[in-house]
This record gives structure tokens, sequence and C-alpha cells, in this order.
């Protein structure tokens, strides 16, 4: 039984490997700017090869493991390391080809969108086996010769989902890539392309707020709740934070507050008979950003001014949203929905491109940080997914290279 399962992990990896290897733009005419080594970079990328959870199907691979099982498969395994030391070898020679960018990851969160995508449970799918990670910030090594933007040295995101940003190191089309300044810190730079992105366009999208008025959301110690609080903020927002009750439900308030948040109530508080005297102070939401779902949204929409929006962005209890029928009729409450990739399909590149630098801005400011983060080196990432996913995490895993 042990030969037979490590028989099908040896041939799986292999297949992998030589799937993921050409993938990396190992090819080409020889770029500029590219100084060769002795010895072949040591790449390594985080791969799964089926859908499920995440602590389970996503296996590191590297040129070792092939080594390491060479004595039981060895016609396979020979074949693919000498398909994967050619590569690697190229990769030296002939780095890029004209418009590709070999980069080297710095950094990379852990989304709850990375580990949907895992499990097979959102709305853009990689062909299999896939490199995990949609985010991320990377320093240019080399460049092609038909490359004109970028140049070694630069900081780089990716410019869709889907990319694979938990490796060390990859080549990806120049395209593929938006610059980003790299005065900017580190963490804000690899949490920049998702959750400050959604938190934006959902603030400016949707209702014409004006500076006083008020907003409110729930899952708001999320990487996207952070970013509205922030946003909202230096836009002369004010926000109503909901969040589920926890033992240190007053350390977390405190933090949202320090980040601008007027007021923190948990998903209790808002269902109390009390919460109509609550609007006597400020004025009632034009705008509520949903990412939960369930009796949460339910509640948010009680809360909104006449005609106001709700946008649902997440799912995180998994269940519908439901609305009251007098709801829509009486106070004529819209409900809309925001995915950050049909905004970008929807939208040039420039447009993308521009918002990035919009929030960059913020971030010189320092009207807009990262969100509270635990960075973990790319080989304990078993423990990082893990603890992604674990209830009342407020702090988000960052795979540093």
């Amino acid at each position: 039984m042990w030969v037979c399962s490590t028989l099908w992990r040896v041939r799986t990896a292999a297949r992998q490997w030589r799937r993921l290897l050409p993938a990396s733009g190992c090819h080409g005419p020889a770029a500029s700017s590219y100084s060769a080594s002795a010895e072949p970079a040591r790449v390594r990328a985080l791969v799964y090869g089926h859908h499920g959870d995440p602590a389970k199907v996503v296996e590191g691979i590297t040129r070792e493991l092939f080594q390491r099982f060479a004595w039981i498969f060895p016609q396979l395994i020979t074949a693919a390391i000498s398909s994967a030391s050619t590569v690697l070898k190229n990769l030296e020679l002939a780095a890029v080809g004209g418009s590709d960018v070999h980069v080297k990851m710095l950094a990379a969160p852990i989304n709850p969108s990375d580990i949907n995508m895992i499990q097979g449970n959102y709305g853009l799918l990689p062909e299999l086996p896939a490199v995990g990670g949609n985010e991320g910030v990377a320093q240019v090594v080399a460049v092609g010769s038909n490359v004109t933007g970028l140049k070694p040295g630069d900081w780089v995101i990716p410019a869709n989902a889907g990319l694979g940003t938990w490796r060390t190191e990859a080549v990806f089309s120049e395209e593929a890539l938006i610059q980003v300044p790299s005065d900017i810190p580190l963490q804000s730079a690899a949490t920049l392309g998702v959750n400050p992105c959604t938190a934006y366009r959902m603030l400016m999208d949707f209702e014409q707020l004006q500076p006083g008025d008020s907003v409110i959301q729930n899952a708001s110690n999320s990487g996207v709740g952070q970013a509205v609080i922030q946003i909202a903020a230096a836009l002369g927002l004010r926000t109503i934070n909901v969040v589920r009750d926890r033992p240190d439900i007053q350390k977390l308030s405190d933090r949202l507050k320090s980040l601008g948040a007027e007021h923190v109530i948990t998903e209790e508080e808002l269902r109390r008979p009390e919460m109509k005297n609550f609007f006597k102070d400020m004025p009632q939401p034009r705008l509520a950003l949903n990412c939960v779902g369930g009796k949460s949204s339910t509640e948010l929409l009680r809360q909104l001014a006449r005609g106001g929006t709700m946008v649902t962005y997440g799912g995180m209890a998994k269940q519908p949203v439901i609305a009251s029928v007098s709801l829509l009729i009486f106070k004529d409450l819209k409900l809309r929905g925001f995915w950050l990739s049909q905004w970008k399909k929807d939208h040039s590149p420039d447009q993308f491109k521009e918002l990035i630098l919009t929030l960059c801005d913020l971030i010189r400011r320092g009207q807009l940080t990262a969100p509270a983060c635990s960075q973990v080196p790319l080989q304990d990432y078993q423990s990082a997914l893990e603890a992604s996913m674990k209830p009342f995490m407020s702090s988000k895993q960052i795979l540093t290279m």
C-alpha cells in the first residue's frame, strides 16, 4: 500500500512538474539584464492537483521530490529530472522570451478566494494542476528584449487572478503584471491587488456618497473590511462596523477604531430593538457591504435608508441572502453584487492601473495600511493554510519567499 501510494504521488508530481515548468516561460530568445549563475535556481511552488481541503491537496513541489523517489520509478523520474534540469538550465542561459518578465516572488497572502479556488468553489478555476495564490508582490529579475514598461528591480503585482503567486520565482508575460512603487511597505504591496481594490470600488460605484454619509458593513475585521474602514475615513465617510462576538471583542474594537472605524458593534447588538435609537445621532446608511449572507445580511438591510443599496461580495456563512418583501417594496432597497475579476473584465487595464496608483497614494499618505498580518516562510505553508481557515482569525497569513 505504501509503495502504491508513493508511486501515485511520484507520477502525479512528475506530471505536475512537466506541465508547470513550460508554463514558466523557459523558452525563447535570451533576456536582457540577466546574469547567469553557475547553479540553476531552486524554484519552489505550492501546487494542487485536485480540488479539496487546502491543507491536504496543496503540495510543495521541488526537484528534490523526484530525486528522493528515483529508485522506485527510475525511468519516469529520470525523464522528469532530465526535462526539469534542462528547463532550469535554459532558464539560466535564456531566461525569458521577448515579451516575458522573470520575477522573484517576495510575498504572497492567503486570501479567502485562494481557499475557495483550491476547494473548487470559486467563479474562476485554473486548469489543474495549478500553482496556488492570486495575489502578491514580486521583484523583476530580467526582462525580454520587447519589454518596455518594466526593468530589473521594479516591483510588480498580478494584473488578474489565477497567476499562481505561491512560488519562489516565475516567468510571466509583461501584460500579466502591473508595476507598483517600491517605496510602499512590502505587506501593503503584497495585499494591494484584491482587498483594497474591492473596498474602493464598492465605496465609489454604487451610491453617490458625500462626506458625512454613513456606511454599514459586516465582516469588518476582514481584509476588505479593514480597507473599507480606512478608505471611508479618508473620504470623510462614517462607518458602522459589524463583527462576530468573541472573547477579545474589546481588543478587536479598539484596533478597528484605531484604523478609523466610528462604531464597532456585534451581530447580536445589531439585532436588538435598541438599534432604532442608534441613528438619532448619525444618518442611516445608504450603502451596506455584505460578506456574510444569512441573518447577518438581513440585519444590514433593515438598517439601510430608503433607496439604499446592499452590495454582496462574499458569503462566509454559506447561507443565502434573504430580503424582506416589505423592505424591497416600501423602502425600495437595491441588492447588488461585486466581483473584482468581473470589474477588471469590464474596464481597461489602464483603469485598473489608475485604481492601483490611487490606493498607493493613500498608502503613502498613511491613510491605508496593510491588514494585520503574520509572515510565514513558504516551507511552513501547511500551518499558514490551517491558520487561514480558523474562525476568528484576524491576522492574514502572508507567505514569504
